[in-house]
């Protein structure tokens, strides 16, 4: 464990939250696509969503191993999930090198720069859906809530 999405900004906790849903299955899916339908312009919603899936199934497919992660509902921040939000972070603050070096250990290195490139959008897009959301309280989870798979 790496941390906690509680003590994180609240875009970061958005961020992990989604990648959660995403690979939850079809209803995570659709809550993170009306999660952008409601919170980004409707000729962006699309277009941004579709980077976010993007992303993720390049991840997905082209990762060096399968890439762990904890159950939606859970505080705690994994080691896999660190790794995608440094490569986000990263990425929409400018820094695409040090995203694409870190993205070329998680993924194979001819799609590194392609997942930087991604993840500067991805995090851009999320920070703008989280900003419309307003800030809304964390969850209180209990921290010894551990469920990896």
């Amino acid at each position: 464990m790496m941390g906690h999405l509680s003590t994180l900004e609240d875009w970061e906790a958005l961020l992990i939250r989604d990648l959660r849903l995403w690979c939850h299955g079809p209803e995570g899916q659709a809550e993170v696509w009306n999660g952008y339908a409601v919170n980004l312009p409707q000729g962006k919603a699309v277009a941004e969503m579709r980077v976010f899936e993007d992303l993720i199934n390049t991840l997905s497919t082209f990762a060096r191993r399968p890439l762990v992660r904890h159950e939606v509902q859970c505080d705690c921040l994994g080691a896999d999930e660190a790794v995608f939000l440094h490569i986000v972070k990263a990425a929409c603050t400018g820094e695409l090198d040090d995203a694409a070096m870190v993205a070329a250990l998680v993924v194979i290195p001819a799609h590194a720069v392609r997942v930087a490139l991604m993840a500067a959008q991805v995090g851009t897009s999320i920070q703008i859906i989280s900003a419309n959301q307003g800030a809304q309280p964390k969850p209180d989870m209990p921290h010894n809530v551990v469920r990896l798979h």
